[in-house]
């Protein structure tokens, strides 16, 4: 089994990147011989407002950390001298030198459309495995998952009309630091960008990479035009020209007067609708219909649909900002639930019943059915033990690791695309809609709230 490879590299992991208390938890487990197998559930609890949908990414950073997690001894040390451990047993820091995770992951694949409840990853393995890894999976899957679903929101803004148009993931600059930077470049490429300016990226994940030039570069220059000239001197095949540094008209006349094999123009403010519709006048009549108009500043799924709506000739978008923050909805309520245990083959359920922090019991399989059409209609949430084959669904979760070893080789970014692709296209366009969509029929099994009543009697009976 093969694993593409990620920014950090293998053995460059560090395993302290996670909260306090996942270690102060783990020692307590190790101290009290809490030799539990733990299933914990990684699941969006809510859907926000105008998301109708999220796009699962993230999952190939989370095996490769789960396979190559492991302690230094400087890490080691670090805790042994925390004043949180001071009581700590010394055998539980030899627990540490020798951690590995054993454990077993089921995950719906990279680029499926997941809603509220259903469980993006799951993770069965002893307890301290379990929770020390809380931390990072969270991070790396948010991250992800919310950049990928914005990018699919702008990419079929800027698809809307039928036109294909290209859309490039121009963020790496605004990014939450430069490991979000790649790690949204890896997200939006797999939410259908066609490529990224993160060079970086484009090295470790095989995405495309686009770049064009900064005012700066203009405004080195004595004129306008000299920028120009000399920029197409040394990249003739792929010269994307700025041209609103100072006038954007006087820019495009510039523009003219280099060559007509110049790949594009970009502009970058000013009202694009009325600047792009007279940029492509001025671009024909000269004889450059085979040069492209790319806009960037500022862009989103709205801006980019109302351009798309009113003819706009734009023929690509940068969008940096806004994408890879996910500016509208920089965090969703992303959680990591304990939902069993197990310790000599029996199975003790557990559920959360606290206001608006309601979880559902039990290790879960989740079903989703299709129409004639090939169409999603509802997603059913069950219990694992119940997952038979049923007509007309496919159940979204598959195995990946078990006993701490790869089972199921991961899919190249391109499938990944591919698969967010045929998804998309599946999901009807009432639950794609930017502002209040339709809320996604989930549904959850009898059996599942046969559980949580039967823990309710148990728990007020205590």
């Amino acid at each position: 089994m093969t694993l593409s490879k990620f920014m950090l590299g293998k053995n460059n992991f560090v395993a302290l990147q996670t909260d306090l208390y996942q270690l102060t938890m783990a020692a307590g487990y190790f101290n009290f011989n809490r030799d539990l197998i733990a299933t914990f559930e990684m699941f969006i609890k809510r859907m926000p407002p105008n998301r109708g949908y999220f796009i699962a990414c993230g999952l190939e950073q989370v095996v490769e950390y789960l396979l190559n997690l492991k302690f230094k001894e400087e890490e080691i040390e670090f805790l042994r001298k925390h004043p949180s451990f001071k009581n700590v047993d010394q055998d539980f820091f030899k627990y540490l030198r020798d951690f590995k995770f054993n454990g077993e992951v089921w995950a719906v694949p990279e680029g499926t459309i997941i809603f509220p409840d259903e469980p993006i990853i799951q993770i069965t393995a002893p307890i301290i495995e379990a929770q020390i890894i809380e931390t990072y999976l969270l991070s790396v899957v948010h991250i992800q998952t919310l950049v990928a679903t914005k990018a699919s929101r702008v990419v079929h803004a800027a698809t809307k009309d039928g036109k294909k148009r290209v859309v490039v993931d121009f963020g790496s600059r605004r990014a939450h630091g430069p490991q979000a930077g790649i790690l949204a470049a890896r997200a939006s490429f797999i939410g259908g960008c066609d490529g990224t300016s993160n060079v970086y990226a484009g090295m470790k994940f095989n995405i495309p990479t686009y770049g064009t030039m900064a005012h700066s570069w203009i405004e080195s220059f004595d004129e306008e035009k000299a920028a120009f000239e000399n920029y197409f001197k040394l990249f003739p095949h792929l010269t994307v020209l700025l041209v609103d540094t100072y006038d954007t008209i006087k820019g495009i006349e510039k523009a003219l007067k280099i060559s007509p094999k110049i790949k594009a123009i970009r502009l970058d403010s000013g009202n694009l609708l009325s600047l792009s519709i007279k940029a492509r006048e001025m671009l024909d009549k000269a004889g450059f219909s085979e040069v492209k108009i790319m806009a960037s500043g500022n862009l989103n799924e709205y801006k980019i649909e109302e351009l798309v709506k009113n003819k706009a000739p734009i023929d690509s978008f940068g969008v940096g900002t806004e994408l890879v923050t996910s500016y509208d909805l920089p965090a969703v309520d992303l959680i990591y639930k304990l939902v069993q245990v197990e310790r000599n083959n029996s199975i003790r359920y557990i559920a959360k019943f606290s206001p608006n922090k309601e979880t559902l019991p039990g290790k879960k399989q989740v079903f989703r059915f299709l129409d004639e059409n090939g169409k999603y209609c509802y997603d059913l949430i069950e219990l694992k033990e119940n997952s038979e084959e049923k007509k007309n669904a496919i159940p979204l979760l598959e195995k990946i690791i078990e006993r701490g070893e790869l089972v199921k080789s991961l899919p190249s970014l391109d499938q990944i695309q591919k698969n967010t692709f045929n998804n998309l296209e599946s999901l009807p366009n009432k639950y794609k809609k930017f502002e209040n969509p339709e809320k996604y029929p989930v549904k959850v099994s009898p059996e599942i709230y046969k559980i949580i009543n039967k823990l309710k009697r148990r728990t007020n009976g205590r």
